[in-house]
């Protein structure tokens, strides 16, 4: 079964930092075989909070996705972020 990331800011406080974020993790997207299916984008809450930015990516598999998040470079993309987004970040499978 496909793994699934699904990613849900909260907040974002710097765009630059964002944007230097996003080409480091693509690169890391790219080496695990991950294709972006939402990425930002026009969106509309229909219940509870609005978010600034969504970020759906699947990968071949559940496992496939877990070592895409713990790879060193996406690690090493995922601290540029530090101190500048909040959001929520998991790892689905899907069916």
């Amino acid at each position: 079964m496909k793994g699934y990331v699904v990613c849900v800011y909260k907040s974002i406080s710097n765009e630059v930092k964002l944007k230097e974020y996003a080409i480091k993790a693509r690169g890391a997207v790219e080496k695990y075989k991950g294709k972006f299916l939402i990425r930002g984008g026009k969106a509309k809450s229909n219940e509870g909070n609005s978010s600034p930015r969504t970020v759906v990516i699947e990968f071949p598999s559940f496992d496939e996705a877990n070592l895409f998040y713990n790879s060193g470079e996406y690690q090493d993309a995922h601290s540029i972020l530090k101190g500048y987004a909040i959001r929520q970040h998991q790892i689905v499978e899907g069916c």
